[in-house]
């Protein structure tokens, strides 16, 4: 079993999913992803899913788009994940409360599933499914940038639960 913060971790982490809508990303996003992807230990997984954009017609509000898009999403989580919306009016959280959140999951055994919209944002519908709502800033964030700010967050998050140097308050 875990210990907590600082202390030492049993070989039982949890497993990670971020379902993110959009492909064909820039190299610099892509290498992001991939550096903290690739940093991970192997007890926390984290696997990224990339999701195709929904089909936007011009004049209208992009919500046929974003429909398309949580059917995507939801169905790239996968079954009995707890589902994770990120918004930008969702719990603004220090990294050190996003390690409590993924110690309350390592305890309990659940396996969270990040979803990340697209240009126009989650579908409502999704939303409200989702167990929490998470937002990396007030700011408003281009979703590329948000799943490399995101994936660096939870790779610290986890640092700050093995003890790791890496995050410094």
């Amino acid at each position: 079993m875990g210990r907590g913060r600082g202390g030492a971790l049993a070989a039982r982490g949890v497993k990670l999913t971020v379902a993110a809508v959009g492909h064909k990303m820039p190299g610099w996003i892509a290498d992001g992803v991939a550096d903290y992807t690739r940093r991970m230990p192997p007890d926390w997984p984290l696997q990224l899913v990339e999701i195709k954009p929904g089909h936007r017609v011009a004049g209208e509000d992009g919500a046929r788009a974003r429909q398309q898009e949580a059917e995507r999403l939801l169905a790239a989580v996968p079954a009995g994940a707890e589902l994770i919306a990120l918004d930008e009016r969702g719990a603004q959280l220090s990294t050190r409360e996003l390690a409590d959140w993924l110690q309350t999951w390592q305890d309990e055994g659940v396996a969270p599933a990040f979803v990340i919209g697209g240009a126009d944002g989650l579908d409502e519908a999704l939303k409200r499914r989702a167990k929490k709502t998470l937002g990396l800033s007030k700011l408003t964030l281009p979703h590329a940038l948000a799943r490399v700010m995101l994936i660096e967050q939870l790779y610290r998050a986890m640092c700050i639960l093995k003890g790791h140097p890496y995050h410094r308050d």
